[in-house]
């Protein structure tokens, strides 16, 4: 699931597209469509609740004796990784917005 967000968030537009006095829409320059830095943001989200929500039916299916015990350990695995994944993202970013903040103007 993680790989898939990652792949996601690789398909941001570069800065040499976004830049110059030219620059087209992205959507103009491609052709299709592209996805916002914070549309990628709001998927990461969106597939770590899934995993959590995954996770959470894969316990119960394994409490209810309908569901096996390898099952809900991989989907808990599964959404311990996501999670852990998107405080890094969250990392960068804060630590980005810091340097950012600390450039003189």
């Amino acid at each position: 699931m993680a790989a898939d967000t990652i792949g996601r968030i690789g398909s941001l537009p570069s800065i040499s597209q976004a830049s110059g006095p030219k620059a087209q829409a992205p959507e103009a320059a491609s052709g299709g469509t592209v996805q916002t830095f914070g549309e990628s943001l709001m998927k990461l989200v969106e597939s770590v609740e899934s995993t959590g929500a995954d996770a959470n039916n894969a316990v119960s299916n394994m409490l209810d004796k309908s569901g096996d015990v390898h099952d809900a350990m991989i989907a808990l695995q599964r959404a311990e990784m996501t999670l852990q994944f998107t405080v890094q993202v969250r990392n960068k970013l804060v630590s980005a917005y810091q340097d950012i903040m600390r450039m003189p103007v």
